[in-house]
């Protein structure tokens, strides 16, 4: 039978459901998942694999009007993604405001089949799930729409058929026991940052950044150190809490999620450094992984 192969990206706004979709059709927790926009900052491939096809999912950051330095590195893995993909799976929440231009210029470019997932359905009425279907065909005219609940797992499978049957024929791009090309060590910092994501409010978690310094694998016991980095002085204060209480609580929650993902033992050490206003320097941008 013939094999195919493709690259997939899942594109939208911040908050539409681009994490939670791509973890249901990749079966494993690839991405960061809070209630708060924007917490995917970087572009992550999780790969499905089947004796006949391999799909290479790519989920990216949410299109915004970037602020700072950070937010235009984290648009250029958008743009990047669109120009990769074969398939583009366009995930819009049925109750977004519909001020998607800047989101429609960029699908109008890409020479992929694209699929519009309208999201969070379970909870709106027919009319509006129509609605929205005919808004996408006229605005769009897409390759395929397809309503769904990426929270609760309903009506997903069709996203996948229509990637499935939209494959192109291609031999595998990677070897068929891989799931992501991202390290362990990358997971564990978003297992850390997620937390922060979880914990604190306002402006912190988008001030923040993890950096894992040290990770030593030995028989029993797994042993990772982490700097969690922040912008002010008041912040660090704020990660730490009186006692440092938030951080320990921080630490024991990643720490879970960190067994649970390794499959051993975790030591845990976390340290909280300032680096001032490191969102727009571009030498820390780059060590941080956001540019090239």
């Amino acid at each position: 039978m013939t094999h195919k192969a493709g690259f997939v990206s899942i594109i939208g706004k911040p908050n539409a459901g681009k994490s939670t979709l791509m973890n249901q059709l990749v079966g494993e927790k690839m991405a960061i998942i809070t209630p708060k926009a924007q917490t995917t900052r970087h572009r992550i491939l999780g790969i499905v694999n089947d004796e006949n096809y391999q799909i290479v999912f790519s989920d990216t950051p949410g299109i915004i009007k970037p602020n700072y330095k950070l937010q235009e590195n984290m648009m250029h893995f958008v743009d990047d993604a669109l120009v990769d993909a074969d398939i583009l799976v366009f995930v819009t929440d049925i109750n977004e405001r519909q001020d998607e231009e800047d989101v429609l210029e960029k699908l109008k470019k890409t020479s992929a089949k694209v699929l519009v997932v309208i999201n969070k359905i379970d909870e709106s009425q027919n009319e509006l799930i129509e609605e929205k279907i005919n808004y996408w065909k006229e605005k769009l005219n897409p390759e395929g729409i397809v309503g769904c609940s990426a929270l609760h797992a309903y009506n997903v499978e069709p996203v996948m058929s229509f990637i499935i049957e939209n494959l192109p024929v291609h031999p595998p791009y990677y070897e068929k026991d891989e799931l992501t090309d991202r390290s362990e060590r990358f997971f564990v910092s978003e297992m850390i940052r997620e937390k922060i994501f979880k914990f604190y409010k306002k402006e912190i978690p988008y001030s923040t950044e993890v950096i894992i310094t040290s990770f030593k694998d030995s028989k029993d016991i797994i042993k990772i150190s982490a700097e969690i980095v922040v912008e002010r002085d008041s912040q660090k204060n704020i990660i730490i809490g009186a006692g440092g209480v938030m951080l320990k609580k921080v630490g024991t929650y990643a720490r879970q999620d960190m067994e649970e993902f390794l499959h051993k033992k975790v030591f845990l050490e976390m340290f909280v450094k300032v680096i001032p206003d490191w969102r727009n320097r571009e030498n820390y941008l780059k060590s941080f992984g956001y540019s090239e």
